[in-house]
């Protein structure tokens, strides 16, 4: 994880990602015909966020929908998933994620079933339920009025976990009705965002780049789904896995995280650490861990860091107990501050137990699924330190903004820390960036940087910190900014 002063961490950003200055203020939209050539053109944000009218321009449009149509497009891995094009007087895009490791507890990704026809992953049913039953239940609804048009969706849904019409179809208009409320008012999408969730101050966060792949991410045998440090030592760990593993060891993961065939995960971290010595920093980065155990939990309660080689001989079987041994062995040896579903979902004990003999960040993933009534399980039950956790923000693990917002303030309350993240099957959408600063989670996690998917969400970032200017970064503080 990037814990540089903020001036650093933008001079890493742009050093790593080759960041040229814009020849022209930078804005979210573009200007696109509709259907009547005679009428004024509509700016179409499909990515970034609305900056503010220029002088002379009204300052609020249209606050209405007019139509919402959906499509299926494909995702980064290759996988069909849903887009949504909303229009008040512009036009409004968003495009939905999907994870590989899913947590059971997660609203339904309504997928087609037919494995004639993208292996049964199609989301035509999905789109079908945004144009002939969302789109026309909302024509005329106040974009501005987030929470009432996603309570609208939940009623005409009315399943517990959005399996009538899809979490994914749902999402996909409660991420453009969220576009288009910003522009409706005339502000940018994390300014809105902010307004919504009532946060006092808008804070960067600090990115955690995954730069080595594991567990369903990648195809090597490293259990443990990802290794995360920050950008410039992701080249100089290219250079080290070239030479160790050779040429092939550079491919990547789903996230862009590199993929080498590593055997062990202690290997993976010292790796890390050899790389972010030869960059020269040493003492100056920490390592964040996501662990993704519900994976690997076998029927008898145990953990089995081979399960993706089957069979096998059982030497790599360990009982939770050993696993928390194992992540507190990690914790002294090397300088871990986070680690990410250490243990599986529902095995809350274990959590408690590594809480209690730790003192670093764990991500709460598969365990809360940004769903309120896990939070408030989490809760009662006791089974999270509220000076070292922190939920996972996954807007398609809930499938409304509202009650992404909800569940982040919630977590808030509890005195927990709020990580945005992106999904393994990611789109060009960069709606969690404006989402991470709105909220100001203090921290964010959207892969390596080198896949435009993931690239989208950090380039928007050094966007709105350019648009803000004298704005603070999360820095050392990025568990409770």
């Amino acid at each position: 994880m990037a814990l540089a002063s903020q001036a650093n961490a933008t001079n890493l950003l742009q050093n790593s990602f080759i960041a040229s200055k814009p020849l022209l203020k930078l804005r979210s939209s573009t200007t696109v015909p509709l259907l009547k050539p005679h009428k004024p053109r509509p700016l179409t944000t499909i990515q970034c966020s609305v900056t503010v009218a220029p002088s002379g321009v009204k300052a609020s449009r249209e606050n209405a929908v007019r139509s919402v149509k959906a499509r299926q497009i494909v995702d980064s891995r290759g996988n069909p998933t849903v887009e949504v094009d909303l229009i008040t007087d512009a036009l409004y895009r968003s495009a939905v994620p999907s994870g590989a490791s899913t947590g059971i507890y997660e609203a339904l990704e309504l997928r087609d079933g037919d494995k004639s026809v993208f292996g049964g992953k199609g989301v035509l049913n999905a789109v079908k339920n945004i144009n002939e039953i969302l789109g026309p239940k909302l024509f005329g609804v106040d974009v501005r009025n987030q929470a009432d048009v996603d309570a609208i969706m939940l009623e005409i849904d009315g399943t517990p976990n959005k399996s009538k019409l899809g979490a994914n179809a749902i999402l996909g208009v409660s991420l453009s009705v969220c576009r288009a409320g910003a522009g409706a008012k005339g502000v940018p999408l994390y300014k809105h965002i902010q307004e919504l969730s009532g946060t006092k101050e808008l804070v960067m966060p600090v990115p955690a780049f995954n730069v080595i792949n594991g567990g369903s991410h990648a195809g090597n045998s490293l259990a443990m789904q990802e290794f995360m440090i920050l950008p410039v030592v992701y080249h100089t760990l290219k250079g080290i896995i070239k030479a160790k593993y050779g040429q092939d060891a550079c491919n990547v993961g789903d996230e862009g995280g590199f993929a080498p065939n590593v055997q062990d995960n202690r290997e993976g971290l010292v790796l890390l650490m050899d790389a972010i010595e030869k960059a020269g920093y040493t003492g100056k980065i920490k390592i964040g861990m996501d662990v993704a155990a519900s994976e690997f939990l076998m029927k008898d309660g145990k953990y089995d860091l081979d399960f993706k080689k089957q069979p096998n001989d059982g030497a790599h079987v360990l009982s939770a107990q050993s696993l928390c041994e194992l992540y507190q062995d990690f914790v002294r040896e090397f300088p871990i501050v986070s680690i990410e579903d250490p243990f599986d979902q529902d095995d809350w004990s274990s959590w408690a137990s590594l809480q209690s003999s730790v003192d670093i960040q764990l991500v709460g993933d598969d365990l809360l699924v940004t769903n309120p009534k896990r939070i408030a399980e989490a809760i009662q039950k006791k089974a999270c330190n509220a000076n070292f956790f922190c939920i996972k923000l996954q807007v398609n693990q809930i499938g409304t903004v509202t009650e992404s917002v909800r569940a982040a303030l919630d977590s808030k309350a509890a005195g927990w820390g709020v990580m945005v993240s992106h999904r393994s099957g990611e789109t060009e959408d960069n709606f969690i960036a404006d989402l991470s600063v709105g909220l100001a989670s203090g921290q964010i996690k959207t892969g390596a940087p080198c896949r435009s998917e993931r690239l989208a969400k950090y380039n928007q970032l050094l966007r709105i910190e350019e648009e803000l200017g004298n704005v603070r970064y999360a820095g050392e503080g990025f568990r409770s900014p």
